[in-house]
């Protein structure tokens, strides 16, 4: 597969298919990359080849995830979202479908508040969010804070080398683990930093990421602002609390909410939801929202 430098980052990404540009944000959290999307129900809707077949499709493994490298600064939406853009200016793309499952919401919601111009719709299934969520996802933060504190930081890179897994396998290594394990450059410089300030930086990323509850991403006020169709659809276990979608379907001013329980999704029915979408939306049959 190839890779682009965006902003001094190298990123790995796939493109197949024809038809509009669908960018793909992938599920799996903190291992958001492109084999993300070969498990569960995705997979079993040979999710590539599926939505190829209607779409240019363009997955990508996120800054810190997968293949791709990374920077050591605050983490934030923002920053994933504006590393997204950089892939689309880099393929010479001006307007995007986006599809974000999972964690990949948050960043999607995030680029379509930044980026309207750019988003022709937004997919939004079973985004995470809830109480267990936050719990889990800092607390992930503050187990490599408490290992940090004990190891110090060539202890976390040296965990990186030796685990060579990602932040959510292995929260001790930290959010950078996959990037470091890949880059000795950057393990060198991890290393080389100040550990006070570093932390300091960790805790930033946990807090401004994973403050509360709210379903992860672009701030309510901000969503309210977002005037681009969505499809949302809830997901229930404990880290895609099904209230996570309900936020996002109140607030979205342009939102459709597939009510469908995640024990009664399948692969055949996902498909014809985001096909339908895509469908209403190019006929301008998907009306905003009365006020």
């Amino acid at each position: 597969m190839p890779f682009a430098i965006l902003d001094d980052i190298k990123t790995r990404y796939m493109k197949q298919g024809s038809g509009p540009a669908l960018l793909m944000m992938a599920p799996k959290g903190f291992n958001s990359c492109i084999e993300s999307w070969q498990s569960g129900k995705w997979q079993e809707m040979d999710v590539f080849n599926a939505l190829g077949k209607h779409f240019t499709v363009i997955a990508y493994d996120r800054r810190e995830a997968g293949q791709s490298g990374g920077r050591i600064e605050t983490l934030t939406w923002k920053t994933y979202a504006q590393h997204a853009k950089l892939l689309l200016e880099h393929l010479g793309i001006e307007q995007a479908w986006i599809i974000g499952p999972c964690m990949g919401v948050s960043v999607a919601t995030q680029f379509a508040a930044l980026y309207p111009e750019t988003c022709a719709g937004l997919m939004l299934p079973q985004p995470v969010g809830g109480h267990r969520w936050i719990g889990k996802v800092r607390g992930m933060f503050d187990r490599h804070i408490a290992f940090v504190r004990e190891r110090g930081l060539r202890g976390a890179a040296e965990e990186a080398a030796a685990k060579r897994k990602n932040f959510f396998e292995e929260p001790d290594a930290g959010p950078w683990s996959s990037a470091m394990a890949i880059d000795p450059a950057l393990a060198s410089r991890f290393v080389a930093q100040d550990a006070e300030h570093y932390l300091d930086l960790v805790a930033k990323s946990r807090d401004g990421m994973f403050g509360d509850t709210f379903a992860s991403g672009a701030r309510p006020e901000v969503l309210m602002q977002i005037n681009v169709p969505a499809l949302v659809w809830p997901g229930d276990d404990p880290s895609h609390a099904t209230s996570a979608a309900h936020q996002l379907r109140e607030l979205l001013p342009r939102a459709r909410y597939w009510d469908m329980h995640p024990s009664k999704q399948t692969a055949a029915s996902m498909l014809e939801q985001l096909l339908t979408f895509k469908r209403d939306v190019e006929r301008n049959e998907f009306p905003a929202k009365a006020s």
